[in-house]
């Protein structure tokens, strides 16, 4: 698997933090001290810091086009040494039940497909890979914050994303069956590839709200909310522990 060989360490600059949901990212943005918004390209960019670490925020939008239009503009204006991408996911892989968190070990794109080329699926023929992978140390933080917040599973996989809200067990199953992924959305791996194009280290981060289970039943709006109490809690943790810069 290739590695991105980093343009900025994880010693300096600002931390980027992009959640495609309002609710996914106004509780985070509630921690930050000296508190700006500047807005560049329709997006909304909160600046201020947290725990003494400079911090970026963004509310993307659903869907790829989206979530890459926020993470190249992020890097383009503010030049991140890093960007955690947060939110909620459904869980596809053996053991994945709802409450669970699965960090991305590299993400992919489920929908893109030019096999009809002679391409793999998934294959992004411009860099000639299927699977790009996320910051190792990053996402070693990031779970190791997570033990202390988290009261279901840790998980480390592959994430992926697509222009579908993907419903229903026989869904999940190709995709997990495809391309092994643990976890399934909308955003992450766009920001993964924007990421790996510009040589900024990523994380993808998900709380799984759905497993596929016909059985399973969540609220979704109460569970949107305690994940991102959550996801505030493991972010403040996790940006306290990078070094300062």
């Amino acid at each position: 698997m290739p590695q991105c060989t980093e343009k900025t360490s994880l010693h300096a600059g600002f931390i980027g933090i992009i959640g495609a949901m309002d609710i996914e990212i106004e509780k985070i943005v509630s921690s930050m001290e000296n508190h700006r918004e500047e807005t560049a390209g329709g997006l909304v960019f909160h600046l201020g810091t947290i725990r003494r670490r400079n911090c970026v925020a963004a509310v993307c939008g659903e869907g790829k086009v989206n979530s890459a239009i926020c993470a190249q503009t992020m890097i383009l204006r503010y030049d991140p040494r890093c960007i955690i991408n947060v939110g909620v996911a459904g869980g596809i892989g053996e053991g994945i039940a709802i409450g669970d968190l699965v960090a991305a070990s590299s993400v992919v794109q489920h929908d893109f497909d030019t096999s009809a080329l002679g391409h793999k699926p998934g294959e992004i023929p411009s860099l000639k890979e299927v699977f790009l992978p996320a910051d190792e140390t990053l996402t070693n933080l990031a779970l190791e914050c997570a033990a202390s917040v988290y009261d279901g599973g840790l998980h480390r996989g592959v994430i992926a994303s697509g222009d579908q809200f993907i419903a229903g067990p026989d869904a999940f199953k190709r995709i997990r069956e495809q391309f092994g992924a643990l976890a399934c959305e909308m955003e992450g791996a766009s920001i993964g590839q924007v990421c790996f194009m510009n040589k900024t280290p990523f994380a993808v981060l998900r709380a799984i709200s759905d497993n596929g289970n016909s059985t399973a039943h969540v609220d979704f709006p109460k569970f949107a909310q305690e994940a991102a109490e959550k996801s505030q809690k493991l972010m403040v943790e996790l940006i306290s522990r990078l070094p300062e810069a």
